[in-house]
């Protein structure tokens, strides 16, 4: 069976910025409230951060849970993994996720500045400065078969969108703007002429977009 390159529940405003522009300690995002994007994922029954039972079920629910299925490697932009820039000043900056993070998979870092590889509960982080074609290749072969997450950032998405790499891609829509920040889309019609495209929407409000190459 094909291993598919996914990007998946994906968030983005209705203009199509999916972070802010001043990322930080204090803003991982770069947004303020950064929730008004990711609050359909976490009404859901499903959702990560739930500790209570209740939430939402039906299609956001469907999508939150589908989440980690198949899924045996995760590839991430700098950013996403942390605020710093540049050289690594040290090593003990070891993302937002604390001691247990939720990939329970590998996890390639994208990076011009590598530093070594470590390992938290059931998640190794491996640094890269691969192109993204070699990433994924790494990726696959750590994947054993199942598919490959690409995590983002905005920038991330952007490249493996460029080099064709990409082979399912889920963005959910919240109807809110932003005005400002990274983009990844003015429209999402600019993917038309590679992928066919099924627009969802739900009652939370979120619209999502489903891509599958053609």
């Amino acid at each position: 069976m094909e291993q598919l390159l996914r990007v998946m529940n994906f968030n983005v405003s209705s203009d199509g910025i999916g972070a802010g522009e001043h990322q930080s300690l204090e803003q991982p995002f770069g947004l303020e409230r950064p929730e008004r994007l990711f609050a359909w994922a976490g009404a859901t029954a499903s959702g990560p951060l739930r500790t209570e039972s209740g939430g939402s079920r039906g299609l956001d629910d469907y999508f939150t849970r589908d989440f980690a299925r198949n899924i045996g490697a995760e590839i991430m932009g700098r950013n996403k993994f942390g605020p710093q820039r540049g050289p690594w000043e040290d090593d003990e900056w070891r993302g937002w996720w604390g001691q247990e993070p939720p990939f329970r998979t590998p996890v390639f870092v994208l990076t011009h500045h590598e530093r070594p590889s470590f390992t938290l509960s059931d998640t190794t982080f491996h640094f890269t400065d691969g192109d993204p074609a070699s990433v994924l290749e790494r990726a696959r072969e750590a994947a054993q078969g199942r598919d490959v997450r690409l995590g983002g950032g905005v920038t991330t998405v952007r490249d493996f969108l460029d080099a064709g790499l990409i082979d399912t891609l889920h963005v959910a829509v919240s109807p809110l703007k932003l005005g400002t920040g990274l983009r990844l889309w003015n429209s999402p019609d600019e993917l038309t002429d590679r992928y066919h495209l099924e627009v969802v929407p739900s009652p939370s409000g979120v619209t999502h977009h489903l891509f599958w190459r053609k």
